[in-house]
């Protein structure tokens, strides 16, 4: 069950006894908590209904012991226990004997009053396990991959909503341009952003490039897509300014040549026939930057990309070797391409 199904399930009073979350996306996982959270204890209760396990540390069963132990204030308790590794296939090496046949036999009778939370921060669980097997069967395994495409543009115009603003389409691509698709880092711009655009504003591509601060990374990712569209001066303006903050012209050409050649690991890829979250996961990054290489790469054909890595290293020949001067060699390079 994803956490959008689970969470209406929850605000309509359906609360499940047990919920594995397990995934990368940590962010989005605590949020589940916390609406959890909000919906199963009151709030002045919370000190005392509220019990947390590091299952690396303590084995499951005192979990399950506090879970079957009478709430000492309030009617409900919330058990929250992180690294319940036992529910995946890595290799365990704590200390730590976790008696999964305790937690078989409480799923047959779990109290009414309480609510265990396993986490784990892991893509995958091991569907051999009797007791995930059991837990797939209770519609408790609730996963929380890393966003992209829809999904991460629908979480953000949600937290827009909740902050009373909204993007414009160009507004949203420049945001994720400029922080990624870092859940994090995402929600504490949007809350800077509300607040300058006040009650009802419209977040667009323009405030976001004053307001929204990028590392160099970002800055080059958004310098080639300005570059692989033909907006030479915007791409220039870019360089300049990340020469002007003292970045190492021989460290832009490096994520440069980074980029590029992503861009032609997934042309060929998606050619091949694999999805996007395949191709994230073969090369390492996340699964909205193979989208955005992905719409760049289609501006250029192989034998392009190909040339053009190949020149990213004959310029990096030249700027190590003292042949050309580092920053002419970035401009010319720029002004050949979109040339």
């Amino acid at each position: 069950m994803d956490y959008r199904t689970a969470a209406k399930e929850i605000n309509k009073g359906n609360v499940q006894p047990i919920y594995v979350c397990y995934g990368s996306e940590s962010f989005l996982m605590k949020e589940f908590i916390k609406f959890l959270t909000d919906q199963w204890i009151e709030l002045n209760d919370r000190e005392f209904a509220m019990s947390r396990f590091d299952l690396s540390e303590t084995n499951v069963e005192e979990a399950i012991d506090d879970a079957e132990t009478l709430p000492f204030v309030g009617q409900r308790k919330l058990i929250i226990a992180k690294d319940a590794t036992f529910f995946t296939a890595a290799k365990d090496n704590s200390k730590i004997e976790h008696r999964l046949d305790r937690l078989m036999e409480y799923l047959q009778a779990p109290a009414d009053f309480s609510v265990i939370v396993f986490t784990i921060a892991a893509d995958k669980l091991d569907e051999r396990k009797k007791i995930v097997k059991l837990l797939g069967e209770q519609k408790a395994l609730i996963p929380f991959p890393l966003l992209s495409g829809d999904d991460l543009t629908y979480w953000i115009r949600r937290q827009s909503e909740k902050l009373h603003c909204s993007l414009d389409d160009a507004g949203m691509q420049t945001l994720i341009l400029s922080c990624g698709a870092n859940l994090q880092n995402l929600a504490g711009e949007l809350q800077k952003l509300s607040l300058y655009v006040g009650e009802n504003g419209v977040i667009t591509a323009d405030i976001v490039k004053n307001m929204v601060a990028r590392n160099t990374e970002q800055n080059v990712f958004m310098m080639i897509d300005e570059l692989v569209r033909l907006h030479i001066d915007r791409a220039l303006s870019i360089l300049y300014d990340l020469l002007m903050h003292k970045e190492e012209p021989v460290k832009i050409l490096s994520l440069m040549a980074s980029q590029f050649r992503n861009m032609l690991l997934v042309k060929q890829l998606i050619q091949q026939g694999l999805s996007q979250q395949q191709i994230a996961a073969q090369l390492g990054i996340h699964p909205y930057r193979v989208k955005l290489a992905g719409e760049q790469a289609r501006l250029y054909e192989v034998d392009k990309l190909k040339l053009t890595i190949s020149r990213l290293a004959e310029v990096d020949y030249r700027m190590k070797t003292g042949k050309m001067d580092k920053v002419l060699a970035l401009e010319m390079f720029m002004l050949q391409l979109a040339g």
